[in-house]
């Protein structure tokens, strides 16, 4: 099971959609306060949909709470700052990706202790950078690749059809 982490979100819809990104693929979600919204907020349920409920999902006051809770994790940043490209670490099951408020990102003072452990998504030009949930998105999937996509299901299904020139 990977973790993904959110540190101070501040957008409910953000939070929303990672929060069923992490309920479709088997992960563990980390919310840390301050949050910009209500838990109960109705653009974080519109855009978790039904998933909230299954999702499983722990809170923490602050940082210093979660670190003290969780002091064996093995961390990684993602941040427009990382020296490494996410695709270039080698996560394993039960790693904790982090990943900052969508206006500032992880606080520098936090980045500064574990500049090795800084992961960037690659980007043309000068953007600032991705929406949270496209970037934990593509890290998570990175994540759950290298692992061979443990317990996830790997084949679909497609229905039989006959086709007719009137379907074109």
């Amino acid at each position: 099971m990977m973790n993904i982490i959110l540190l101070e979100p501040e957008i409910p819809s953000n939070t929303g959609n990672i929060g069923r990104t992490c309920v479709a693929t088997g992960s563990r979600l980390h919310l840390i306060r301050p949050f910009g919204f209500i838990i109960n907020d109705k653009m974080l349920k519109r855009s978790g949909l039904d998933y909230w409920p299954r999702l499983d999902v722990t809170y923490y006051d602050d940082w210093e709470d979660f670190l003290e809770k969780n002091p064996d994790a093995n961390l990684y940043f993602a941040t427009t700052k990382g020296r490494h490209v996410y695709s270039d670490v080698r996560y394993h099951d039960g790693d904790y990706i982090v990943f900052g408020r969508e206006t500032g990102g992880i606080p520098e003072e936090i980045l500064m202790q574990h500049p090795d452990r800084c992961v960037r998504i690659p980007m043309a030009g000068e953007e600032r950078s991705l929406n949270l949930s496209n970037s934990v998105a593509i890290v998570l999937y990175e994540a759950l690749r290298q692992n061979d996509f443990a317990g996830m299901t790997l084949k679909g299904q497609l229905h039989e059809h006959q086709w007719k020139p009137e379907d074109m």
